[in-house]
């Protein structure tokens, strides 16, 4: 694994660039020749054959002025030979060592290309990447499209900017970090992209580069992927025009991306809070972020850091490992939560956390109750599908919900139950036109079924509850006819009745109730 040269005041001198013949491989007629460059902690390879020397050569001679002797000379006959080959190995890394010490601080331009310096060396890729804009950053801007960079890009700017040199120099005025600078203080939309394992043919860890991201002033939006959240500086400078925010495959906890200063302070409140005690630190909110998307990260808990987005609507923390439903109730604003695919085994209490939820997506977690869900008022969709849901009882949980207009309940075990759609539809009583189950629109068909479901449900209840009522009458008759037999042996005396009452039925067996 590629270390990385780290941000802060001490930094190490630039590290001597060099580049080996490491070996060759015949390609049909002709040998290439594999060069190993290095450039401090970080290598690459590139794969040349000998006439792309030879280009190389003549333009170095043309441009710099170089020695045209320096270069070993063609071989027409046994080009290919082992001997042949292995000598013109040796001869030219020799050729290629005395190149970069003729231009030890910033090589030409056909020489950098050649070595892939515009794919992986600091100043190579910013040279590269201030070319682009300077042709391109009007337009791009104009049009308003999400600019995708990779984290070895802004790692290089961050480089150079560090390294405190001359903006442009190469003197080639389209390669002045003056563009690039310019570009991104105006950018809009950001996609910051990483690649897992080695960059191209090198040891770098793309997603484990750090970089800044302060150079940015007017973001909107912003994507980062597959890079890692600890290492990323500057985020938080965006924090005044930020609306929409996603960082996927990057992060551990929610602090790391909300709150990465949080790890300096003891304590920390969010800016405008009544504080009840002292703290270390005030932190301001992410005062315009209304939508943020941390979903394919490695995160276990909603943490406080919550507190510091108050405006957001739409929370996306899906493919999680977050075991409870917690802090959210300082998100007032919130309608849309997707916690899909965690670790969540109960829903306790979760209608104190999600007030206003509108959109509550739950699959793919643990759930065998929904007994948390019942004073969820303002909820039209759920999904509870991929699940642990067995009882038709727990429907009835968000079968009074007065909003509730699509629910899924796919691939949980209830859903092999017969009649299964017909017995979740009858749940919602009189609203079950007006709901559709597992993106399924509910058939006149089911709703004929439904209505006799809920006739025969009725039935039961009033039957259920005549049978309590003549219990009750039933236990009323025993009690006040044990009050009226006296304990001896003889026959039982009548009490005084009204004569326009009707007598009781005396048995041998009591006063009997009907059953």
């Amino acid at each position: 694994m590629a270390a990385t040269r780290s941000f802060g005041p001490e930094r190490e001198a630039e590290p001597v660039k060099q580049a080996r013949v490491v070996g060759s491989e015949l390609v049909d007629t002709y040998t290439v020749y594999i060069i190993q460059v290095t450039d401090g902690n970080h290598e690459w390879t590139v794969k040349h054959r000998y006439s792309n020397f030879h280009d190389l050569h003549e333009k170095l001679v043309a441009e710099r002025k170089i020695d045209k002797n320096l270069l070993p000379p063609k071989k027409i006959i046994g080009k290919n030979s082992r001997s042949l080959v292995e000598k013109r190995e040796k001869d030219l890394e020799v050729y290629l060592q005395t190149l970069l010490a003729t231009f030890p601080s910033v090589a030409p331009r056909v020489l950098a290309h050649f070595l892939h310096f515009h794919f992986y060396e600091v100043n190579g890729i910013t040279a590269a990447l201030a070319e682009e804009l300077f042709d391109k950053g009007e337009q791009l801007l104009g049009a308003g499209e999400v600019f995708v960079i990779g984290p070895l890009q802004l790692y290089a700017v961050t480089e150079q900017l560090q390294q405190g040199k001359p903006t442009c120099a190469s003197g080639d005025a389209k390669t002045d970090l003056g563009h690039i600078l310019d570009f991104t203080c105006r950018l809009k939309y950001l996609k910051v992209s990483g690649t897992e394992g080695p960059f191209g043919t090198s040891n770098i860890q793309e997603q484990l580069l750090p970089f800044d991201l302060s150079i940015f002033k007017s973001l909107l939006q912003v994507e980062i992927s597959h890079c890692d959240a600890k290492h990323i500086r500057g985020l938080v400078a965006s924090k005044p025009t930020l609306a929409t925010m996603s960082v996927r495959f990057s992060a551990t906890s929610m602090k790391e991306v909300l709150v990465p200063e949080a790890s300096e302070f003891d304590e920390w409140e969010p800016e405008g809070t009544a504080l009840e005690c002292p703290v270390t630190a005030v932190i301001p909110t992410w005062q315009t972020l209304t939508t943020l998307d941390l979903s394919h990260n490695s995160i276990s808990k909603i943490d406080e850091s919550v507190k510091l987005i108050p405006k957001i609507e739409f929370l996306d923390l899906s493919h999680n490992d977050v075991l409870v439903v917690d802090n959210l109730q300082h998100l007032y604003n919130l309608i849309h939560l997707d916690l899909s695919y965690n670790k969540l085994s109960s829903l306790e209490g979760v209608h104190t956390k999600l007030g206003n939820i509108k959109t509550l997506n739950l699959a793919g977690n643990l759930l065998d109750s929904l007994s948390g869900l019942h004073k969820l008022y303002s909820l039209v969709n759920l999904d509870l599908s991929d699940n642990r849901i067995e009882q038709m009882e727990e429907v009835r949980s968000i079968g009074s919900l007065p909003c509730l207009e699509h629910v899924s309940l796919l691939n949980n075990p209830l859903s092999i139950i017969p009649d299964y759609r017909t017995k979740v539809l009858a749940q919602f009583g009189e609203r079950a036109s007006e709901v559709c189950l597992d993106n399924t629109v509910t058939t006149e068909k089911e709703l004929d079924t439904v209505e006799v479901l809920k006739a025969i449900q009725k039935a039961k209840e009033v039957k259920s509850k005549l049978s309590n009522s003549d219990k009750k009458v039933s236990e009323d008759s025993r009690l006040s006819a044990a009050l009226c037999v006296k304990p001896s042996s003889s026959p039982p005396t009548m009490a005084p009745t009204s004569a326009s009452l009707p007598q009781p039925i005396l048995s041998n067996q009591g006063i009997l109730g009907d059953e």
